[in-house]
């Protein structure tokens, strides 16, 4: 079933009910009922976080900084505070400058160190992307991959992209009211903890929201206020509130400081970002927009907001969506300080196929599963459907097809391998 908007009305003077795209009130007409939006106070849009990947040789020096304990060291004309970190984050080492609102992750555990690969990360908070336009801020950016290695190429960018709003505050069915792709879904309730590397969140119970995989696209829905205040920077982002108009016409300054502010954050992962530069193109000359920097992708921001709501639905029942999702996606822009291009690109991803390498993963892959399938006794329709479950089973379809093997195929050859182990080998490892 196609999910459709309430219809958004105004209400006259003489009380003629006026249907109108910026309406505050949405009609629901199945149920003959109104919703009432008014009172919600948008406050920002803008970009939360930037993670800009870069490619090249490390340069020895800079690993020269590095010793056995942490330090602080000077890189590039600032201070840096050095230290080796955790294999789970992908990298070796790590230079941080808070003040400058920048992390720097360098040397990628699977590449050698001698070798040109994605060894370096730069990670962008949210008071350095507040106080620079994106090409200044690529500027920097580009100069301490230039400092750290030689040979350097941008590979792509990940992007967080926020709106806060208040007046408004989850239903307790949020997390089933929620249609969505993804497969992961949590909702916390704890009380002073909040880090998004490794999906922890809380503070009361209804607080946060998490949905999706932190390698594809991911929604969180939190209390911004109480998030904010758990890490000391709610004086920072009360500025920002204040500063910025709001999207309100008629109350351009319309933070309240006395109700909690509420975020709708989606998380795009760089490979998420690099299928929309890979896919979209221009409706004027035709052309991809083959982006690789954040700067190069800012204009098209607004694009991949609307892609989030289409992820996500928030829905009010079967069907129908419910009016917070609709007036978040419809009545907000991102602000970056550089001009919207979403009305002049046709956006859609470019998924990779199995056609650009030899499928020896998917072998090896469905190989190992064929042995825990048969370790668990599972028989050929639970496994295959177990390989149905995957999220990347369009890839291994793909690989299959392009051998001209159609998923009867498939499933046979997954019964027969299954038995050939069961039979040779037995169930016991």
């Amino acid at each position: 079933m196609m999910a459709k908007d309430q219809i958004r009305v105004l209400f006259g003077a003489d009380g003629e009910v006026v249907e109108n795209s910026k309406g505050r009130f949405f009609f629901d007409s199945h149920l003959a009922k109104f919703t009432d939006l008014s009172g919600v106070r948008l406050l920002r849009c803008g970009v939360d976080t930037v993670r800009q990947l870069y490619e090249g040789l490390l340069r020895p020096e800079l690993l020269a900084l590095f010793g056995d304990k942490p330090c602080l060291v000077d890189f590039a004309g600032y201070r840096f505070h050095a230290s080796r970190v955790g294999r789970d984050s992908g990298y070796q080492f790590k230079l941080q400058n808070s003040d400058l609102g920048l992390v720097l992750l360098l040397k990628n555990f699977n590449r050698k160190l001698d070798a040109i690969g994605p060894h370096l990360k730069i990670e962008v908070s949210p008071h350095a992307i507040d106080a620079h336009e994106p090409e200044r801020l690529q500027q920097l950016m580009d100069r301490l991959a230039g400092e750290a290695m030689s040979n350097v190429v941008p590979k792509q960018c990940a992007v967080h992209i926020a709106v806060d709003f208040q007046k408004w505050t989850p239903p307790e069915d949020m997390v089933a009211r929620m249609h969505c792709k993804a497969t992961s879904i949590r909702s916390f309730d704890g009380v002073n903890r909040f880090e998004w590397a490794d999906k922890s969140a809380t503070y009361g119970r209804g607080q946060s929201f998490l949905f999706g995989s932190a390698g594809a696209c991911q929604l969180g829905f939190y209390n911004k206020t109480l998030q904010a205040r758990a890490i000391d920077k709610l004086d920072f982002w009360e500025s920002v509130w204040k500063r910025s108009d709001s999207f309100d016409e008629t109350d351009p300054d319309n933070y309240d400081p006395e109700q909690p502010v509420w975020r709708a954050e989606f998380r795009f992962h760089h490979s998420i970002v690099d299928q929309f530069a890979a896919g979209s193109c221009s409706t004027e000359s035709g052309q991809f927009i083959e982006t690789r920097t954040f700067a190069e992708f800012a204009p098209h921001l607004d694009g991949l907001w609307r892609y989030g709501f289409s992820r996500f639905r928030l829905m009010s029942r079967p069907g129908i969506i419910d009016p917070i999702w609709t007036l978040l996606r419809d009545d907000v822009t991102v602000e970056t300080g550089v001009s919207s291009l979403v009305e002049k690109t046709y956006y859609k991803r470019q998924y990779k196929t199995a056609k650009g390498f030899s499928g020896k993963n998917i072998d090896l892959m469905i190989g190992n599963a064929i042995t825990l399938a048969a370790r668990q006794g599972l028989d050929a329709k639970k496994t295959y459907q177990a390989l149905k479950s995957l999220p990347f089973w369009p890839l291994i379809r793909t690989y299959y097809r392009d051998k001209g093997m159609t998923p009867q195929d498939v499933r046979a050859m997954i019964g027969e391998r299954l038995e050939e182990r069961v039979v040779r080998w037995g169930v016991a490892v």
